[in-house]
């Protein structure tokens, strides 16, 4: 009787915790994947498209026009690919010192998750495709 109910109460206790691992892992996803309000493709739809959306990535076409400045915005972390040579100033949020970076075509470079802004100082257009992780 006593192996009967020890027996009953570790398939329900495996069973709760099955459930709680789901949950987490469900909420985890969710956050990961959502759109904050200060997500890029929210605050500058205009210089943003969605090209791939699953659960482990994001990819974003970026076109910064030269000589524009961009509303503080939030990425996830990942890495870029520019396809144009073009100049930006960026500065981490709330009070990142304004850094200046000079690309040239092919460059590859990692970006951590980050509240930032960005200025296009150049006199060329950036073209960018960036790949954000999702976990």
């Amino acid at each position: 009787m006593l192996n009967a109910k020890a027996a009953t109460i570790a398939k329900a206790a495996k069973a709760i915790s099955l459930s709680l691992l789901a949950v987490a892992i469900v909420s985890v996803w969710q956050r990961a994947s959502a759109q904050t309000d200060d997500d890029v493709l929210k605050v500058i739809p205009e210089n943003y498209k969605l090209i791939i959306d699953n659960p482990f990535v994001r990819v974003l076409e970026a076109r910064i026009p030269a000589g524009t400045e961009e509303k503080p915005h939030r990425h996830l972390k990942g890495v870029s690919v520019c396809l144009t040579e073009y100049t930006l100033e960026s500065r981490i949020l709330p009070d990142g010192q304004w850094v200046r970076n000079d690309r040239r075509i092919g460059t590859t470079y990692w970006s951590d998750a980050s509240l930032h802004q960005v200025r296009n100082v150049g006199t060329t257009m950036s073209h960018t495709i960036r790949i954000e992780l999702k976990y």
